[in-house]
């Protein structure tokens, strides 16, 4: 099995392939550092999934994107910067994906079958890429102040979602009730630690089976709805 199936596009390594062509390759210069950048953003998260951030060395991310050293410094200061950019890049990539989702959904989509089809996308993108999802969800607090920044980041940027999500339902049920800012924000991190648990757990790839449950969770909170009340089924 191929090291992009068993840790997604974004954990990509090149060890055991070529390096890019050196010296006068014909390749305009632009082009060359784009690849080398690129192959470095995915070998980052590969090393970082497979040894963790603490024991990560820049020797171990230009090994597995086959560049030099010195290519590596004309991107980056040091293996934190790389491992940061790594991850601004897949968690844009992630939230595409649910917006991508939500783009999708016919009209006349109802407010729970939008939730269930952004929370798929979420979980489905992260089974899909299991390097990036461990280094994200388990090693970015390891990784110093500006991760831990960016976790939290990535927390209100998923708060944002649920009250656009929930303003939107409530204009089509004005019953339903209204939250507190901190309703949203409380879902982001609960998603996020059962996310994480599934992780630490190694069950990466069964990342889906929490649909139901975080579907239920959500429509609890944002709509009172009692967690064993029949929900919206799957698709």
């Amino acid at each position: 099995m191929s090291a992009m199936r068993q840790e997604g596009a974004l954990g990509r390594t090149h060890e055991g392939e070529p390096g890019l062509p050196r010296g006068r390759s014909g390749l305009p210069t632009e082009a060359v550092r784009a690849a080398q950048r690129e192959r470095l953003l995915r070998a980052v998260i590969a090393a970082v999934a497979q040894t963790g951030f603490a024991d990560l060395t820049v020797t171990d991310i230009v090994r597995g994107a086959r560049v030099s050293k010195a290519a590596f410094y004309v991107h980056f200061a040091d293996k934190e910067d790389c491992f940061l950019a790594a991850t601004r890049e897949g968690g844009h990539l992630m939230l595409d994906r649910v917006a991508d989702a939500a783009r999708r959904l016919p009209a006349g989509t109802s407010a729970d079958e939008a939730l269930r089809a952004s929370i798929a996308a979420f979980l489905g993108f992260l089974a899909g890429e299991p390097a990036f999802a461990r280094a994200f969800y388990v090693d970015m607090p390891a990784a110093g102040p500006r991760a831990v920044q960016r976790i939290e980041a990535a927390l209100h940027k998923f708060a944002q979602l649920n009250r656009a999500w929930h303003e939107r339902a409530r204009r089509d049920h004005p019953a339903w009730p209204a939250v507190p800012d901190q309703a949203y924000y409380a879902l982001a991190g609960a998603t996020a630690e059962l996310v994480r648990a599934q992780v630490w757990h190694d069950q990466i790839q069964t990342m889906p089976d929490l649909e139901d449950t975080l579907v239920a969770l959500h429509l609890a909170v944002l709509v009172a709805r009692p967690m064993d009340a029949p929900g919206t089924p799957r698709a």
